[in-house]
């Protein structure tokens, strides 16, 4: 997530096409519920067996595939976790141009580069609006 301290007063915690990148990444650890709570992580699961970080380059600006479509977001927290079935879940903390945060499974994100026209897109459009209307 972000590092509240070094954020503005009237930051919410969102993003744009250009400042993306400063979004804290949680990595190296399993998110724990007091890492949710302290806003240092996205998600924590529970009732999971074989929880581990995945490597991957956070933060990563996707394209989430959605039941509304697709939205722009950016992945700060990845791990993979085994669910009650033995199948492996490689889960994606995402934080939205708006700052809010959503939980997605890798195959439901397209992996992109912060050039992507779709991506910058959808990120402008979210941050604005009325823009999409233009």
């Amino acid at each position: 997530m972000t590092v509240e301290d070094d954020l503005p007063e009237d930051d919410g915690g969102g993003f744009d096409v250009d400042d993306w990148s400063r979004l804290t990444a949680f990595t190296g650890a399993v998110a724990t519920l007091d890492d949710v709570q302290a806003k240092r992580a996205v998600f924590a699961l529970a009732d999971t067996d074989d929880p581990r970080p995945m490597a991957m380059d956070l933060p990563q600006p996707v394209i989430w595939w959605e039941a509304d479509g697709e939205q722009a977001a950016v992945a700060v927290q990845a791990e993979s976790h085994l669910g009650p079935d033995g199948e492996e879940m490689e889960v994606l903390g995402l934080i939205l141009p708006d700052g809010g945060g959503a939980v997605a499974l890798l195959e439901d994100v397209d992996l992109v580069d912060d050039t992507d026209p779709v991506w910058r897109r959808l990120v402008a459009d979210a941050v604005d609006p009325g823009a999409a209307d233009d």
